[in-house]
């Protein structure tokens, strides 16, 4: 696995939705890997997972399983004018502003790709389905069928461009409150390419919020605005450099969002958010078809 650099300072220019991050201590941090003594001790695992919310296991996939799926993805899409003519799929290099055809790559998307059976073994993964059963303590996991894929081209700006604040649980009322997130970069993914960022140590505060009833909000994000969230939960929104291969996640509770893609090299930015949990817990009906951008979830 190469060696991060995890001691570099944090850019200081981060935005979200047009918002600019408070760079300093107290409201920005990095986010810690899970130690390669606890990778392989369920135990261990998930009590990090209730401590902070989240798990970031950098190089869980083979390099390669990631860019396949990257270069398929891309490839795919070529003819819609998503990327720049002529280069490589696997770059994901976004092509001149009014190029793209949306209708078209609707049709892709929603048609081809989402039902693909190569986005099915890439969320089936068997490494991943092996590392769910032993976080859950179950021999039965249940993938959600509804999984997500988003792509963001760099510049793109605008309230809903960058994914909101927000925590799972608000989504998925009408299964188990234990269901557990992955979100896995499909390909490299610094910083500046418009990560997953997560608010330290907010899933307890939404825990107690939730068991009090206060919190039994309709299905919508918190807010657009990372900066002000973070001063009102007086914490920090933690970040790193992904790479293709790395998998984050997180429980129900925990806040996240996304910064904005400002890639000087102009790649878009690929990710995939999927949901796993024990099939013995209440499922979600609304969530076992297809993901569609217009499917009112």
């Amino acid at each position: 696995m190469k060696t991060r650099q995890l001691n570099r300072p944090l850019p200081t220019a981060l935005t979200s939705n047009g918002h600019r991050l408070d760079a300093s201590a107290r409201r920005l941090g990095r986010l810690t890997p899970v130690p390669d003594a606890e990778r392989h001790d369920p135990p261990a695992l998930r009590a990090r997972l209730a401590r902070d919310g989240f798990l970031y296991l950098p190089g869980f996939f083979a390099r390669t399983t990631i860019e396949d799926f990257r270069r398929h993805y891309f490839a795919t899409l070529a003819e819609t004018g998503l990327t720049r003519a002529g280069s490589d799929p696997l770059q994901g290099l976004a092509a001149s502003a009014g190029e793209l055809d949306r209708g078209r790559l609707r049709s892709l998307l929603f048609r081809q790709i989402v039902p693909g059976r190569e986005y099915e073994a890439l969320c089936r993964h068997p490494d991943l389905i092996a590392f769910f059963r032993r976080l859950l303590s179950t021999g039965d996991v249940h993938l959600h069928r509804r999984k997500i894929i988003r792509h963001v081209g760099p510049g793109e700006s605008g309230i809903g461009t960058a994914t909101q604040a927000h925590y799972d649980l608000v989504y998925l009322r009408e299964g188990t409150d234990q269901v557990v997130s992955s979100w896995i970069p499909l390909g490299d993914c610094p910083i500046a390419r418009g990560p997953l960022v997560y608010l330290e140590g907010s899933h307890y505060r939404v825990m107690a919020d939730e068991a009090a009833g206060r919190l039994r909000r309709p299905a919508a994000s918190i807010t657009a605005d990372l900066p002000a969230l973070a001063k009102e939960y007086d914490s920090r929104w933690l970040v790193t450099d992904f790479a293709a291969g790395d998998l984050m996640v997180h429980s129900a509770h925990v806040i996240h969002a996304s910064l904005d893609n400002q890639d000087p090299a102009g790649q878009i930015r690929l990710s995939t958010d999927i949901r796993y949990q024990a099939a013995s817990d209440p499922i979600d009906t609304r969530w076992q078809n297809h993901w569609h951008d217009r499917d009112g979830l």
